[in-house]
């Protein structure tokens, strides 16, 4: 039997809307399925002492790191960036950049993430801008799309860029050996969308690198599953991640009513219910939270701010996962390579 690689995950206990009872919940959560993790949580230690000492499965592997500053979801990213040295945000990720920690894991404030992230990590050699990843379910599975908000705009070599760290999230977590790419256009034929994706399109075609690029996707794409990897610019990826959340819980809604409508819905809903809780598996956002900030030198994964100790823990298992896969590594391989192709 393999023997587990130690494994130091960097939690922001302060961030998010049900901190920092989520964030211990969700460590230990994480841990049952991670033996070989440790956690250093930064926060409140009057607060964060007696919820670790609650779990039984957080003994001996917890490391209390005290402070008392903590990035409110109002901040300004510019503000938290400057006044927020000490906050428990900012030393999850000064963790990383120290080397102590294999990644860090925050479900507060978005933009402050992103900002502090830029400024401790900085971005990989090849990287212009890094990029909001995330695994989304369709009709066959799983996929992933990025950019989800870091970048409004984008040009073609910040797209190609995109493709290069969504293929190697693919293959390091969610376990595809060659993913497919797509670029998220208005149409699939050639001569459609805006000049900037069209000339992505002619990069992915003929770089060197070993990726299997598929063309252009349109919206339903995303859903059914016809690439691994979806690319897009932030701001029409944000707007789809939102819209396909918001579709999810207005079916859910739309089921319940359905099912309350009537006696008979209801003796339905009693006889189908095994069914149904399939379905609400197949589409329970928590279990697809923990979007990634790409592009970094270091792993950074965003939790939903909202979400409970069950999406907090699968946040937690998707930066084990890329720190275990060695993610890091194989980023910086792809995209040596594609300076050397740039230089030939």
């Amino acid at each position: 039997m393999t023997e587990l690689k130690p494994l130091v995950l960097s939690l922001d206990a302060m961030g998010g809307d049900h901190a920092p009872e989520i964030v211990v919940k969700g460590a230990a959560l994480a841990r049952e399925k991670l033996p070989q993790a440790s956690f250093l949580l930064f926060g409140d230690e009057k607060r964060l002492k007696p919820l670790v000492d609650a779990q039984p499965s957080l003994a001996g592997c917890v490391d209390i790191r005290h402070t008392d500053q903590m990035v409110k979801s109002t901040d300004k990213p510019s503000n938290a960036l400057r006044n927020g040295r000490k906050s428990s945000m900012r030393l999850s990720i000064d963790a990383v950049k120290a080397g102590e920690a294999d990644a860090a894991v925050s479900a507060g404030n978005t933009g402050a993430l992103m900002a502090m992230a830029m400024f401790g990590l900085r971005t990989l050699p090849g990287i212009d801008r890094p990029a909001i990843c995330t695994e989304l379910p369709n009709l066959h599975g799983t996929s992933c799309m990025l950019d989800l908000g870091a970048n409004v705009e984008c040009d073609a070599e910040n797209l190609v860029q995109f493709a290069v760290m969504g293929e190697v999230f693919a293959r390091t977590v969610m376990g595809r050996d060659k993913p497919s790419i797509g670029l998220l256009n208005v149409g699939v034929e050639e001569l459609k969308g805006r000049d900037e994706v069209k000339l992505a399109a002619q990069m992915l075609t003929e770089t060197n690198l070993p990726v299997k690029f598929h063309g252009f996707v349109e919206g339903d794409d995303i859903t059914r599953g016809t690439v691994d990897v979806i690319v897009t610019d932030g701001y029409t990826g944000n707007i789809a991640l939102k819209t396909m959340e918001g579709m999810g819980t207005m079916l859910v809604s739309f089921f319940r009513d359905a099912f309350k409508s009537s006696l008979m819905a209801k003796l339905g809903y009693l006889l189908a219910s095994g069914a149904m809780k399939r379905l609400s598996k197949r589409v329970d956002p928590r279990l697809y939270n923990g979007a990634v900030l790409l592009g970094l030198n270091g792993i950074v994964v965003k939790s939903h701010g909202g979400t409970d100790e069950l999406g907090f823990a699968n946040a937690i298992g998707v930066a084990a996962d890329m720190a275990a896969n060695g993610f890091m590594e194989k980023i910086k391989e792809d995209f040596e390579t594609m300076r050397q192709d740039e230089k030939a």
